[in-house]
């Protein structure tokens, strides 16, 4: 790459993990009323789906609906959206904003023991220090007898670490096979209209429909807000995973992580004891040694679609 796409990428790591880590506290004041997390991941999916619909209509861009395009935008939705979400909205009752922020910066683990596994990367004896340093922060997250001013249930912790997982997979999936040739707009808006349909079942016969009003009440305006910037960061990182590889992509997780403890405090009001920031270093030693060597990242080239 050269260095104005350099500095332009990292713009938008910035820009996105602002983006993504003021959704935290949304999703808390979205769960705050009692709402169901399948009613929640179908209105995000349908206001995903309204958005990206508009964007690819002014843009004139058809949506291709052949079998290798439904296979994609299935297998984002679920992994991108529908799992992810479902166990985010979940948590969220339990777990602080703060705390979410603070677990969601695995994904470059998960996703580097991922690009192993799918022969993205290579091993490298740094990285799994890295690793380690990671998990140095999740258990000073989790462990009982460590202070951090909040109550952690441990369960919900381990449960929300799912969602990371979720995370890495789509960032690999894409770098490995493409998206069909389509741009993230389309990829968007498939993977919502795709999204929608499979959570439609699920949202009435588990009565978690959510009625909208007018004017919307302080949750589903944090939903409102939340969905749009949700599907317009989330294609701003398909669109960065194509042009950068996924290993670049996912150091958006430093951002997630600051700007998510620095919404946190500012929206919720959230405090934690000194010992949070200890789990914040690992954290970043952990992401920063598991990425691969400057010089090796920002080689990475985007990659011919591939079946």
């Amino acid at each position: 790459m050269t260095r104005r796409e350099i500095l332009s990428y990292s713009a938008f790591l910035v820009l996105m993990g602002a983006g993504w880590g003021i959704t935290q506290p949304f999703t808390k004041i979205a769960v705050s009323t009692g709402y169901g997390h399948f009613g929640l991941v179908f209105w995000q999916l349908i206001i995903g789906m309204v958005l990206m619909g508009v964007i690819c209509a002014l843009r004139r861009v058809a949506l291709p609906l052949n079998m290798r395009a439904l296979r994609l935008y299935l297998i984002l939705a679920m992994i991108g959206t529908v799992m992810p979400n479902s166990i985010s909205y979940q948590a969220a009752v339990f777990l602080p904003a703060g705390i979410m922020s603070l677990l969601i910066s695995t994904v470059p683990m998960f996703a580097f023991v991922i690009a192993l596994m799918l022969g993205n990367d290579r091993f490298r004896w740094r990285r799994l220090v890295g690793l380690l340093f990671g998990l140095i922060g999740v258990l000073i997250i989790v462990a009982p007898a460590v202070d951090l001013g909040l109550n952690i249930p441990v369960g919900w912790a381990a449960i929300y670490l799912v969602t990371a997982l979720f995370y890495a997979f789509e960032g690999n999936y894409v770098n490995k096979w493409g998206t069909e040739g389509l741009d993230p707009f389309q990829v968007m808006f498939g993977a919502s209209l795709v999204g929608v349909i499979v959570m439609i079942p699920l949202t009435f016969a588990t009565g978690q429909y959510i009625a909208p009003v007018w004017p919307p009440a302080v949750p589903q305006q944090a939903l409102i807000a939340g969905s749009v910037i949700h599907v317009l960061v989330y294609a701003s990182y398909v669109w960065l995973v194509g042009r950068a590889g996924a290993v670049f992509a996912v150091q958006v997780s430093y951002m997630v992580t600051g700007f998510g403890l620095i919404w946190a405090n500012l929206i919720l009001g959230e405090t934690y004891a000194p010992t949070i920031w200890l789990a914040l270093a690992a954290m970043f030693m952990g992401m920063y040694l598991v990425q691969p060597q400057r010089r090796k990242a920002l080689s990475v080239q985007q990659k011919p679609n591939e079946g």
